[in-house]
């Protein structure tokens, strides 16, 4: 049987559940899981159901009979295999405790990724990578070169086949060029809950301040700097016996674990685009075993 689940995005009207399960149905599809959001300030619906194809349905039928219905009700509506490992490039800088965490959780199983490349602006993590059987390409990116190398970046993701690109620490403005590229496929995680405490060293403006919480926003990547549409956040509290150095020591910690969980929600088409913000829908029952058995 065929693992599969529908995204579906459309405007908001009657019906629209019934005539999609009714579909799936009539398809002898078992419906697993769904979850369905109304947005009334835009009047956008959203839909995702995991199903079973229990007459082993194709993917290609299942995605080529909906569209009549799609076309119907305005529908943008994709069918996607379940057991499918997201391609990802990662790219980062100096700080590895993102890398580290994402390595470690596709070897395990964590996340239904396929790590196929590491590019980076510096060596440091060259062993390691290698280590992991991963490519890794180092690109120096400088005030002069920064054309060149994002052309480099761009062959290498396209060249790669990755369907996702993850800033873990890449400590490099993209162009607004590369950001209109990778548009809706490169996310980013910010050491900070935004939008408070932009910028240098935000730990420190958050000790200074006095701060009693801090976080980790993951979010899509846009030419505007850190105001992508937030997928994750997530935060820790802290006292004022602790230093900027514990800050940072948490803040990574809370990093790490936000953009796992960003990761793992776009792979697994539980994140939709609504404007300048997303509907993000729990994880299904189960979702975490599937990855690993995946």
């Amino acid at each position: 049987m065929g693992r599969y689940c529908v995204t579906v995005t459309c405007e908001a009207r009657r019906g629209i559940v019934a005539v999609i399960s009714g579909y799936l149905a009539g398809k002898d599809c078992n419906i697993r899981d769904s979850s369905q959001f109304d947005d009334v300030e835009s009047n956008r619906f959203f839909m995702r159901t995991s199903f079973l194809a229990e007459a082993n349905t194709s993917l290609e039928e299942l995605q080529r009979d909906f569209a009549p219905i799609a076309a119907q009700y305005g529908m943008t509506a994709t069918f996607h295999d379940e057991n499918e490992r997201l391609n990802v490039v990662i790219m980062v800088s100096r700080f590895g405790h993102c890398l580290n965490d994402l390595l470690y959780r596709t070897r395990i199983g964590a996340l239904p990724i396929n790590i196929v490349a590491v590019i980076s602006n510096h060596l440091d993590f060259q062993k390691l990578v290698v280590n992991h059987d991963i490519p890794f390409h180092y690109i120096r990116v400088t005030r002069e070169n920064k054309p060149e190398a994002e052309a480099q970046q761009l062959a290498i993701i396209r060249d790669s086949g990755a369907q996702l690109v993850v800033l873990a620490r890449y400590m490099q403005v993209l162009s607004d060029e590369m950001c209109q590229a990778l548009s809706g496929r490169t996310i980013n995680i910010h050491h900070s809950f935004l939008p408070s405490f932009k910028g240098a060293h935000p730990y420190h403006q958050a000790h200074a301040r006095g701060v009693k919480l801090i976080g980790a926003t993951a979010h899509y990547v846009t030419a505007e700097l850190d105001e992508g549409p937030i997928i994750e956040q997530d935060i820790i509290r802290v006292s004022h016996n602790q230093s900027p150095e514990d800050y940072v020591t948490l803040g990574r910690d809370v990093e790490s674990q936000v953009l796992a969980r960003a990761i793992h929600a776009h792979a697994h088409r539980r994140v939709f685009l609504n404007g300048r913000s997303t509907v993000v829908f729990p994880a299904s029952p189960g979702s975490f075993a599937s990855s690993r058995n995946g």
